[in-house]
């Protein structure tokens, strides 16, 4: 048994300051080894993911949790840009779509991208952040 695991590193990609400080005191509560970094939008996300990527990409995240409607870039705007840099091109990253958005369109638009694994209605909370992460370790 490997007593000192490398940790879950996470990205959160969300505008609500608040709505991320909540996240990641659920998400450390439940997964107890992580490494969380917030971003307020979607281009401050890309350019620090395409920073990781051309010097170290194993160092890219674990998992991306994504806001739908952020200022600047929002979580469409993010999927396209990211697919299209070819980011992760090894599938390292598993994202997830973290939205208040109840429309039925925005879910679909959602499960329509490969990159995305699921889609995870807001608020969090230490069972949805459990079956997050049980999901994405099944991949």
């Amino acid at each position: 048994m490997n007593l000192n695991p490398r940790p879950v590193s996470i990205l959160l990609v969300d505008d609500d300051e608040i709505n991320n400080f909540i996240s990641i005191k659920l998400i450390k509560k439940a997964l107890l080894n992580t490494e969380i970094k917030a971003c307020l939008n979607g281009r401050f996300a890309i350019d620090q993911l395409w920073d990781t990527y051309t010097t170290d990409p194993s160092k890219l995240p674990d998992y991306i949790l994504l806001d739908i409607n952020m200022p600047i870039m929002n979580g469409w705007e993010f999927l396209d840009e990211y697919e299209r840099l070819k980011i992760d091109s090894g599938g390292k990253t598993k994202i997830f779509i973290i939205s208040s958005s109840v429309f039925s369109n925005d879910i679909s638009k959602a499960k329509s991208y490969p990159l995305v694994v699921d889609f995870v209605s807001k608020p969090l909370n230490i069972e949805k952040i459990n079956e997050l992460f049980e999901k994405g370790e099944k991949l």
